[in-house]
């Protein structure tokens, strides 16, 4: 099963490699990929400093604190995956070589764990472009050669799974159980 995936990862990065680089595109990956690691922090903190996104900026940061633990603290060492540039030499990475784990990719749960908590808390008008962002960052990942596909799938489940179970728990639960608290009276 493990090798049947692999395989498939390969083929698509040897597709990317073959007919989705362009030089002109490099550049712009490389910074959408950049952004992928610091920029959805400083999000989260611009969501934090103003009153009309508080609570979005908390689910966020709620968010993304437990998926950088479980991805980086815990997944990454369970799953030990070796990168695929490491893994298959002719698949060339671009830029900066990451020199931990493949799986799953950090990057693009840190970019679907703000995004997916912004849709949540915001105006789609705001939330909705996040989401897009956070999709470039999963696509740029894979256009550099450093993840494979599936560890950018394994990225967003683990980014969607805590950023509902935080809305989950920091929103739609109180909010039920200070309804039910107000039928009681």
């Amino acid at each position: 099963m493990i090798s049947s995936i692999t395989a498939m990862d390969v083929r698509v990065l040897v597709f990317f490699r073959d007919h989705l680089r362009f030089s002109w595109m490099t550049p712009i990956m490389q910074g959408i990929s950049a952004f992928g690691f610091f920029g959805w922090f400083i999000l989260t903190i611009l969501l934090l400093v103003f009153r009309k996104t508080r609570d979005a900026g908390k689910v966020a940061a709620v968010s993304l604190v437990i998926e950088a633990i479980v991805v980086n603290l815990m997944m990454k060492l369970i799953f030990a995956r070796i990168r695929p540039f490491d893994a298959f030499n002719f698949l060339m990475p671009i830029g900066k070589l990451p020199t931990d784990y493949s799986f799953p990719s950090g990057h693009t749960a840190n970019s679907f764990a703000v995004a997916l908590s912004a849709v949540h808390m915001l105006p789609r008008k705001e939330g909705i472009p996040l989401v897009i962002l956070a999709s470039l960052v999963a696509y740029s990942r894979m256009y550099l050669g450093v993840h494979y596909p599936s560890d950018v799938i394994g990225g967003f489940l683990v980014a969607l799974v805590i950023s509902q179970a935080v809305w989950y728990f920091m929103v739609k639960r109180p909010v039920r159980m200070e309804s039910k608290a107000t039928e009681s009276e």
